[in-house]
Order: C-alpha cells, then sequence, then structure tokens
C-alpha cells in the first residue's frame, strides 16, 4: 500500500487535522447515545488494526503532524459550551497521541490503551445524554449548579472527567506518563508538547465542570441517578483505577 494512501486511512481514525474533521462531524451528527458510544469504542482500533496489517514504519514528522493535531483541539476545548462536542474533541486529541505508541509498543497494549482513553469519553458521552434527557441540553452556563440539584450525577460526572483528563490512578494518566517518559528521550520537544496538552485537558477539564456543578440550582426539579445506575458508574470508575494500577507496572 502506497504510503500516502496508508496515511490518508489511518489519519481518519487516528486523527490527524484536517483529516479529524471527519469524526467530529460524524458524531455531531449522530444523536442516539448508543451509536455515538460504538464510534468512540471501534474508532481507534480501526487505525490501529490498519498499522499492523500494513506493517507501514511511522516517519518522525508524522508524530509531529499528530502532535500537532492533539494541540490544536486541546486549545479547541477550552471555548466549548456544548459536552458532547467537548467530548469528540477530547477524543481527538487522545487519540492522535496513539501515532506516539506505534514505533516500539505491542499491538495488543496499543489496543489497550486505546480502551483506556476512551472508556471515560464513553461514560461522559451516556452523561451528556442524561443532561439532555433532564434539561433538553448538555451546554455549560445554560443551568449550574448540579452539586446541589442532582448530586449523585454531579458526582459521577466529576470522577468521569477526572478520569478522561489523565487524572492519577486511572489509565490515561499512566499512559501520558509512559509517553512523557519514552519521548523526553527520543523527542524532547515532543515531550514538552505532551506536557502543554495534557495541561490543557486539565483546564478544560476544571471549565467543563465549572459550568456545571458550581453555583446555585437554577433549572427546575430534575431526577437524579438512581442507586443502582449510580453503583454502575463507582464499579466501571474502579474497574479503570484497577486497570490504571496494572498499566503503571510498565511505567513505574
Amino acid at each position: 500500500m502506497p504510503d500516502i494512501i496508508f496515511l490518508f486511512l489511518v489519519g481518519l481514525f487516528l486523527p490527524l487535522f484536517p483529516l479529524s474533521m471527519v469524526f467530529n462531524a460524524l458524531f455531531n451528527r449522530v444523536q442516539h447515545v448508543v451509536l455515538r458510544c460504538v464510534l468512540l469504542i471501534i474508532w481507534p482500533h480501526i487505525a490501529l488494526a490498519t498499522i499492523h496489517l500494513t506493517e507501514v514504519s511511522i516517519p518522525t514528522w508524522v508524530v509531529a503532524w499528530a502532535l500537532i493535531t492533539s494541540l490544536l483541539y486541546a486549545i479547541r476545548m477550552l471555548a466549548l459550551r456544548s459536552m458532547g462536542q467537548w467530548t469528540s474533541f477530547l477524543a481527538t486529541s487522545m487519540w492522535a497521541m496513539l501515532w506516539l505508541t506505534t514505533t516500539d509498543i505491542e499491538q495488543s497494549v496499543q489496543h489497550l490503551y486505546a480502551f483506556g482513553l476512551t472508556t471515560p469519553l464513553v461514560l461522559l458521552a451516556i452523561l451528556s445524554a442524561g443532561l439532555e434527557k433532564r434539561f433538553g441540553a448538555a451546554y455549560t452556563d445554560l443551568y449550574g449548579g448540579l452539586a446541589e440539584s442532582i448530586p449523585r450525577f454531579a458526582g459521577v460526572l466529576v470522577v468521569v472527567v477526572l478520569a478522561a483528563v489523565a487524572t492519577p490512578l486511572f489509565p490515561s494518566f499512566f499512559i501520558m506518563l509512559k509517553l512523557i517518559m519514552e519521548w523526553s528521550v527520543a523527542m524532547p520537544s515532543a515531550m514538552f508538547a505532551l506536557l502543554t496538552i495534557w495541561l490543557l485537558w486539565s483546564w478544560a477539564g476544571v471549565r467543563l465542570l465549572q459550568g456545571l456543578i458550581v453555583g446555585s440550582a437554577s433549572q427546575g426539579e430534575a431526577a437524579d441517578l438512581n442507586l443502582m445506575s449510580c453503583w454502575s458508574y463507582v464499579v466501571v470508575l474502579v474497574a479503570l483505577m484497577l486497570s490504571g494500577l496494572y498499566l503503571s507496572v510498565g511505567v513505574l
């Protein structure tokens, strides 16, 4: 397969700008939460499978392109108000990072990384649908004070966002840590780019939560998560933390 065709195909699924716009447009167009979750789950694995089937070597300039793509979407997240679009932009920024794992990391570990990065995003997509069901839309600053009006939902949302932006003990934290350690030697500029992107994710996460959680409840009555749903999220998040500790064995 010619390299340019390979890059076009894989760049759609491990997003490289401007090919990254395809996923974001598709995610925005698909409104059903199940379809959105399926897109999030399968999208990066198509690219990883293609890379290993074709066995094309990844040039260094593609790594730089991936970092620029990730940085671009991380910056853009700071100004987003739509929780759904915020989720798709974070997915794009994170999946671009997977280009940095295609040099010397085993295929099975790469797929594990993809699952670790994507699982919190799937939870975010489900929570976003929950907000739309309760209030008609999932936008920051449209309504606030979720901690007061629906505290269980708010608590789960806070932890899921922390998991999504690579907070310690979750898989994305150890994945980012490993990438920084490896690329600090191979390409020091890549290490600084990774640290900047990580900081921007955290900043964007704080802004998202501030626009939804903080303040006095300004919306009408809404049903909180029932205990069974709440415990379901807890089980998934604990499983994520355990998988993060498993990944830490290869990092620390």
